[in-house]
């Protein structure tokens, strides 16, 4: 018996040591284990095609996935392509409840930090909770690509490079940070889109500080194209044409994003109407100022989180239910004004539309030899669409910073989720920065009108503008 004892141990020792081994061996490599097939079976079932769980919640507080409209449903009039403003498909839905200053810490649970601060410091902050809605689905192509890329999709040497397949998040099924950092990074948004948008920073007094931009952005890994072929080297080209504030107006940018943000680096590029020259910048990206928003923003908080990861340490911790802007065509519509929504503290609630949604929530902490602003973000990721919805950012020392939220909605010319207005809050200051507003314009976003290539972006493209 004694013997066979010892024989068991000298077994299980060589089976840790065998296990050590392989576990080098994959690390060496520098290839992350795929999903298996079986768990690659559940989208389209028990998932979504997109990874998001079909089913209701226990409490039906969050309705199961229905996906019956593709594009835009058919009671409704909408024309593609040319930027008409977002129409509501629920005009008749009425907050089930709201949460306030006097009751938010009854729904702490399913409330972020930076959240129940906004309650804590803003009496008039409040949170109209409306019934949950998952009517809209992605083509039948992007399903198809987001299953080969549960099947294929490999990180390398730890991310953020990784191998797979253009069009949808690479990692529908993830199962470590950087895997959801990436899901995030790319998910499946217009492949062209063109907007005036309008930036106010709004100081405690509810003055008004107003910055705009034109933007043009070609993401080539969504082109119809490009949807399911091997991940190439660039992901996105971008151009920014500044008119406000008027100190700035004339100043144009343009960007070149790579897919593989750990060994390309992103190149930027800006045209000075006073000089009437090109130069490159030395660094676009980080906690450089964003411009038009006094500085209260950075440029990696544009979309919550973007560009390099690299100097934060990144931990997945799983899934949680908040609230969150969903299905946000009221805020968006033409009828909205600025001298409405835009109050001292917060936008005006009444226009903000929240549900209760399923997130994946994603920390990043500052590593020791980097710098930033921020010591750490949190994210939080809407299951149904992989777009960073909420963040909450705190400084070196700990103390949350600032509350951030992205009012998403579902474009019917895209047929999938666009990230509208977003809104900075700064706890420091007690102002916030509006973003990406576009109510009062005549023409909203032109999502997927095509008719961009990349020889329109770049320098050579800048040097165009000042001859």
């Amino acid at each position: 018996m004694k013997n066979q004892k010892e024989k068991d141990v000298v077994r299980n020792k060589n089976i840790l040591l065998l296990s050590v081994t392989l576990g080098l061996v994959c690390t060496s490599t520098g290839a992350l284990s795929k999903v298996s097939a079986e768990e690659a079976s559940k989208l389209g079932k028990e998932l979504t095609c997109m990874g998001a769980e079909v089913a209701a919640n226990a409490d039906n507080t969050i309705p199961a996935f229905s996906g019956k409209w593709l594009g835009a449903p058919p009671h409704l009039k909408y024309e593609n392509n040319v930027g008409q403003h977002p129409v509501d498909p629920y005009p008749e839905d009425q907050p089930i409840f709201e949460i306030t200053s006097k009751n938010f810490e009854k729904y702490a649970d399913k409330l972020t930090e930076g959240q129940q601060e906004m309650f804590r410091r803003y009496a008039t902050f409040r949170i109209q909770v409306f019934p949950g809605r998952r009517d809209f689905r992605f083509d039948d192509k992007v399903c198809e690509v987001a299953r080969k890329n549960a099947l294929e999709a490999e990180l390398i040497d730890g991310g953020p490079e990784f191998s797979g397949y253009q069009g949808t998040p690479p990692f529908p099924v993830p199962s470590q940070a950087m895997e959801l950092l990436l899901n995030t990074t790319f998910p499946a948004i217009a492949f062209t889109e063109e907007i005036l948008r309008d930036i106010a920073n709004v100081r405690p007094t509810g003055e008004i500080f107003w910055g705009q931009h034109r933007n043009l952005n070609l993401n080539v890994v969504t082109e119809p194209s490009e949807v399911g072929k091997p991940m190439g080297k660039i992901m996105a080209y971008s151009m920014t044409h500044t008119t406000l504030p008027i100190r700035d107006r004339g100043s144009v940018s343009s960007a070149v994003e790579p897919v593989n943000l750990a060994k390309d680096k992103r190149l930027a590029w800006n045209y000075d109407p006073g000089t009437r020259r090109v130069r490159q910048l030395p660094m676009y990206g980080y906690d450089t100022p964003m411009s038009g928003t006094s500085g209260l923003m950075t440029i990696d908080q544009d979309r919550l989180m973007n560009g390099d990861p690299g100097r934060y340490d990144w931990k997945m911790l799983g899934k949680r239910e908040i609230y969150l802007p969903a299905n946000t065509y009221r805020l968006h519509a033409k009828d909205v004004k600025y001298a409405d929504l835009l109050q001292r503290n917060h936008a005006n609630p009444n226009y903000i539309r929240y549900e209760l949604r399923r997130v994946w929530v994603l920390e990043g902490t500052l590593k020791e030899s980097f710098r930033h602003v921020f010591g750490r973000r949190v994210l939080f990721i809407d299951e149904d669409n992989w777009q960073a919805s909420v963040s909450d950012y705190y400084d070196s020392r700990g103390a949350l910073w600032q509350h951030a939220f992205i009012a998403h909605y579902y474009a019917f010319d895209l047929k999938g989720w666009q990230a509208g207005n977003s809104f900075y809050h700064d706890f420091n200051t007690g102002g916030y920065v509006a973003y990406n507003l576009f109510q009062e314009r005549p023409v909203g976003p032109i999502l997927n009108a095509g008719k961009m290539s990349p020889t329109m972006f770049g320098p050579e493209a800048l040097r165009q503008i000042g001859n």
